[in-house]
């Protein structure tokens, strides 16, 4: 009988075992059905050969120059941050990032396959010469853009400090595009100011601080650090932190930025990708909230990308900050550099970031808490007033303009600060506990 029990369960055990290897193997081709890598391949070496055999020119071609520009295509297609570098290409990266280079002081993005200005770096020639973000990049040195990888046109627009450029651009309130003659210089820029683009770092009436970040450069969470303990020294009770057409920069001084303001311990950034090494990622808070008491208004734009849009988006989460302006750019993706045997690479989009909350920036960008659109004549004459010469560069009949315009944003988050620091004195008085900043 005991026999008979075990010869049924071992029949049950291999009948079982049968049925879930049959339906994985079915799985399995289907799958396969479905993404044949070898009749893909096949079709691949069947085009390589037929075009080295037919096309009128394939004696000058090899086997390195079809497969080179395939990948070029091939990871070209993804997004506008991935690209195949060819040993020559990928040797002058790690040049770059070893070395200093010269540049116009412009950071570049794609947009529905139009080159175009993220932001210029403030005293560059680019920003001296008046670019502002959203113009359209047309050509470089004569040559079109319409179908220049970003990795291209960053090489073009790079060279030996004191060698010129020219730069053909759009803009929707030109009727024409225009050409700016450039000479690169090495990019050294302070990434921290005050209200009238210097250092100082003054505090009005209210006690209402500014400090503008217009990149995240190595040095920029210890100077900002800086100008708030002198603000705080002043009496300032509520600060405007202007991330306005601020295109991004480093990693680690984001994270330091947001932990300023933030208690030990909190998420500020996490990344996630597809496969293990990159999968997730996250940034926390390794000091103190150093300022626990300010109340902050961040403000942003569509120039404002990258770096940015992780310091807006983390302290908009966590109710330390109220967002004012306008969409920013939607620039939240890590690039990796992953060489090649032959001493190519690739660098390919590997992960995104996310928010606390685990809203994706990718794409998406930040929504500001409060929107206040400005239009491109604002902007332009905003512009002009901060430029040294700006001014005085115009027609008499268009200086009053300039000189009267308003900056309409910045006015209302100092109107919102006032009531924000009005309502925590009556609350104080009365013995509440004011609510948190972005909840009002």
């Amino acid at each position: 009988m005991k026999q008979r029990l075990l010869y049924i369960l071992l029949i049950t055990v291999l009948g079982l075992n049968l049925f879930v290897g049959a339906q994985i193997y079915l799985s399995s081709a289907q799958a396969a059905e479905k993404e044949n890598v070898y009749s893909h391949v096949e079709l691949f070496m069947r085009v390589l050969e037929r075009v080295r055999q037919d096309y009128v020119d394939g004696a000058d071609l090899t086997y390195k120059d079809l497969i080179y520009s395939s990948l070029r295509g091939m990871i070209g297609t993804l997004d506008p941050h991935s690209e195949f570098m060819e040993p020559v290409k990928f040797t002058e990266l790690k040049n770059d990032t070893e070395g200093a280079f010269g540049g116009v002081g412009i950071v570049v993005g794609l947009r529905d396959g139009v080159l175009q200005v993220v932001a210029p770096m403030e005293d560059t020639p680019a920003y001296e010469a008046g670019i502002m973000a959203g113009d359209k990049i047309i050509k470089i040195d004569g040559r079109g853009t319409e179908k220049v990888t970003m990795g291209d046109a960053v090489k073009r627009l790079r060279g030996e400090p004191n060698s010129e450029v020219t730069l053909t651009m759009s803009r929707p309130s030109w009727t024409e595009p225009k050409d700016f003659k450039l000479k690169r210089a090495v990019i050294k820029v302070a990434t921290v100011k005050d209200i009238n683009n210097r250092g100082e770092f003054p505090i009005g009436d209210n006690k209402i601080g500014y400090v503008r970040l217009t990149q995240f450069g190595e040095q920029t969470a210890g100077d900002l650090l800086a100008a708030l303990k002198k603000m705080t020294g002043l009496g300032m009770n509520g600060l405007v932190l202007d991330l306005r057409n601020n295109p991004g920069g480093l990693l680690d001084q984001a994270v330091k930025v947001c932990e300023m303001f933030l208690p030990r311990g909190q998420l500020i950034v996490s990344t996630e990708g597809r496969v293990s090494r990159v999968k997730a990622e996250e940034y926390r808070a390794t000091g103190r909230d150093q300022f626990p008491k300010l109340q902050i208004v961040v403000l942003v734009n569509n120039g404002s990308a990258s770096a940015s849009e992780i310091v807006s988006g983390c302290l908009q989460d966590l109710g330390r900050a109220y967002v004012m302006g306008e969409q920013t750019f939607g620039k939240g993706s890590v690039q990796s550099i992953l060489p090649l045997q032959d001493g190519s690479a690739l660098r390919l989009t590997t992960a995104k970031y996310y928010t606390p909350s685990h809203k994706v920036i990718h794409e998406n960008g930040i929504k500001p808490d409060s929107i206040i659109p400005t239009t491109q004549e604002e902007e332009e004459a905003l512009y002009l007033k901060k430029l040294t010469g700006g001014i005085e560069s115009l027609d008499e009949s268009q200086r009053a303009r300039v000189r009267n315009v308003r900056d309409v944003q910045l006015d209302r988050a100092n109107d919102f600060l006032k009531g924000m620091v009005i309502f925590r004195e009556r609350a104080n008085s009365s013995g509440r506990e004011p609510n948190k900043l972005a909840a009002q």
